[in-house]
């Protein structure tokens, strides 16, 4: 069975990689494309008054690194600026930017699932009243997180670091998706996001996934694939020990 990696083609080359690496035949095809905002003085904004700011979330490994990579060169992390990280992907980004590990909040590591609720419970004993908090994410996204700081007395703001958009419909695009369609128990559908879902839909609107496979790392992801028709949808944790087992248990 070969594993289609569906997230941005920077993260789909790793993951891919990481799978070979196990032993598991792995394709990317990425459903989301990945852009700089088109104003980046946001962002910029936010670099300049980031010492001001006692909680900078990161919604994901594309928030973190679209942020950092518009860092202006003078700038660093302020150590009394609380970095919050949705989970070991993002964390990843961050380390790796410098933020400073006593910095960094992030759902614990034996977590069911990372995500802003989980997140939350890493920040909820702390006093947010009349505390500055910045989301940084793409250009949209859930509210969940900023709302429930807010009714807990933050002052919430949005920084928009990046933009998602459905891929190119071009000849290589086609026809790995023609092969996987006609070849559906061959084939894994690795999902990591809803949106990437949405992508894949409008791409093949004729397409009827209900022999199809799909293995997703979120109940919503997972909610759906099942909408858009897949019958078979398996859920994991979004880590690389638990996507491999998930698949091993698929196809043993």
């Amino acid at each position: 069975m070969k594993v289609i990696v569906t997230r941005p083609a920077a993260q789909a080359a790793e993951w891919v990689a990481q799978l070979a690496a196990r032993g598991i035949d792995a394709v990317a095809l990425s459903l989301i494309e990945i852009h700089a905002p088109a104003d980046t003085s946001e962002v910029q904004a936010c670099w300049h008054t980031l010492a001001g700011r006692a909680l900078v979330v990161f919604v994901s490994p594309n928030a973190a690194k679209q942020f950092f990579a518009l860092k202006p060169p003078e700038a660093a992390w302020p150590d009394a600026v609380v970095a919050g990280s949705t989970g070991p992907g993002t964390s990843h980004v961050l380390r790796a930017h410098g933020v400073p590990p006593a910095c960094l909040v992030e759902p614990a590591a034996d977590a069911p699932q990372f995500d802003s609720e989980v997140l939350w419970q890493q920040l909820r004993t702390r006093d947010w009243r009349g505390a500055q908090v910045t989301i940084v994410r793409g250009d949209g996204g859930r509210d969940w997180l900023a709302r429930t700081l807010t009714e807990h007395g933050a002052q919430v703001s949005f920084v928009q670091a990046y933009r998602r958009a459905a891929p190119a419909a071009d000849a290589p695009l086609r026809a790995q998706l023609a092969d996987a369609i006609a070849r559906p128990p061959q084939h894994l559908w690795f999902f990591s996001s809803s949106e990437a879902i949405d992508h894949l839909v409008a791409l093949v609107p004729e397409a009827h996934w209900n022999t199809s496979n799909a293995l997703a790392t979120h109940p919503r992801i997972a909610a759906r694939a099942r909408d858009a028709g897949f019958a078979h949808v398996a859920e994991c944790r979004p880590t690389l020990d638990a996507v491999v087992a998930c698949i091993q248990s698929i196809d043993p």
